[in-house]
């Protein structure tokens, strides 16, 4: 399955026919920190180490290639050659920083090469959603977040995946049943404003819902008039008796005014333990105003801004050489030089490091990197989501609060150790002469 970009067929045809085929080594990184993120968070790295490892040549493609004009000769080094390489990489569910490495790969240049494209792709959504999510989780204050972005997330694939990061970040449920069947997640829901229209009367529709789903009934209560919703609602729930499963959820208007209103009502009613939901247009801002105002809001449910990452809805992520057949590589190009070499970054108490791969890091730090893969095979085992959670809690507890804020987030920075700082000005100053 050809999941490339063409020019790395062609770089790779290049190299064979020249022999350009030295040890290479790239590196994986998000160039700078989006506006309005104080860290980001690594997600899609085990997905793209099961590409790594499955990335084939077939004979079949290498028929199309030849068929597009590239001569046999330069794609048949390609066919059904595995990776035989190595890869370090950070920990899925890591807190990850601007220009600093989630993933690193060595192997023969062309090798390297090839797998650009599907790596990046692997890596650059998911890091972007889970790191939007978890803004939404600190923002919440503990209060659960769910996912319903299914609908509007940018096709099936990206909704899973938009499930998957939501976890990590550690949303407690996802609207998304398949999501939820593939990763073992808890799938929620609630009813459509389209079956309370459809039955044409409130009490009836809220009834009906009761009497079929007594173990987690959640009433819609904003189709027509709220307030009369949430009174009909505490009448069916009272008759049910579902005082301590139900649920009440709002969907539009003023959020905070309208679970006011539903919590007094709901409270007169004796009713006080009845959660109330809200949904629409619902992400990490929204949920910080609501829950600095005070709104008696119980469980937030976040969709397309999320699932999207609509403020930010991608990373410049970038998959650079850093080292050719053992000589360090950069570029001199305005904003797009990068540290040249293997590299680690060490996690303490002081802050990260980012350094050689082949130096120690500060006292009692961390390295981040860890190998992976080695030899073409797979060394550390894919994180469960619950590992990637701990230690996703674990990374941001350990933030500074300016990189925790929502608002007018400071991000958290990285310094560079001084080995690597001289090998990138011994590599700038060989490039300026060349």
């Amino acid at each position: 399955m050809l999941v490339t970009d063409l020019y790395e067929i062609t770089m790779a045809g290049v190299y064979h026919r020249h022999a350009i085929v030295a040890p290479a080594t790239f590196s994986l990184f998000v160039r700078r920190m989006p506006p309005g993120r104080g860290f980001l968070v690594a997600a899609g790295v085990d997905e793209a180490l099961d590409r790594l490892l499955s990335w084939r040549v077939s004979r079949e493609d290498a028929a199309w290639l030849t068929g597009q004009g590239i001569a046999p000769d330069l794609v048949e080094p390609l066919v059904d050659r595995p990776f035989d390489g190595d890869a370090w990489a950070v920990p899925e569910g890591s807190v990850v920083l601007a220009d600093k490495p989630l993933l690193e790969i060595t192997a023969a240049l062309p090798q390297a090469q090839l797998v650009e494209s599907t790596l990046l792709n692997a890596v650059t959504y998911p890091t972007a959603i889970a790191s939007k999510a978890a803004r939404c989780t600190l923002a919440a204050r503990g209060r659960p977040v769910v996912d319903f972005s299914l609908r509007r997330d940018h096709g099936i694939e990206a909704a899973v995946a938009a499930a998957r990061a939501g976890a990590i970040a550690g949303f407690a449920a996802t609207s998304d049943v398949a999501a939820a069947q593939a990763l073992g997640l808890r799938a929620t829901g609630t009813m459509a404003h389209s079956y309370i229209q459809a039955v044409g009367d409130e009490r009836a529709a809220f009834d009906m819902f009761a009497g079929t789903f007594p173990a987690f009934p959640t009433f819609l209560v904003d189709t027509f008039d709220t307030a009369r919703a949430v009174r009909t609602a505490a009448e069916v729930i009272r008759a049910h008796g579902l005082e301590d499963v139900a649920a009440v959820r709002l969907d539009s208007g003023d959020l905070a005014g309208e679970a006011r209103l539903a919590r007094r009502l709901l409270d007169e009613a004796g009713l006080d333990r009845v959660r109330i939901v809200v949904s629409g247009g619902v992400d990490e801002v929204v949920i910080d105003d609501l829950v600095s105002a005070g709104a008696p809001v119980d469980v937030l449910a976040v969709g397309t801004r999320v699932g999207t990452a609509a403020d930010q809805p991608y990373l410049d992520s970038a998959y650079k050489l850093v080292e050719y057949d053992g000589r360090g590589i950069t570029k001199l190009s305005a904003g797009k030089g990068y540290a040249p070499g293997p590299k680690q970054v060490w996690r303490g108490a002081g802050g990260d490091v980012l350094a050689r791969r082949d130096e120690g890091g500060p006292p009692s730090s961390r390295p981040l990197l860890e190998p992976a893969v080695r030899g073409g095979r797979r060394v550390r085992p894919p994180a469960s989501i619950e590992e990637a959670r701990d230690r996703l809690a674990a990374d941001v507890a350990a933030l500074p609060a300016g990189a925790r804020a929502v608002r007018d987030p400071v991000p958290a920075v990285c310094r560079t150790s001084t080995a690597l700082t001289r090998l990138q000005e011994e590599v700038r100053t060989a490039l300026r002469g060349v």
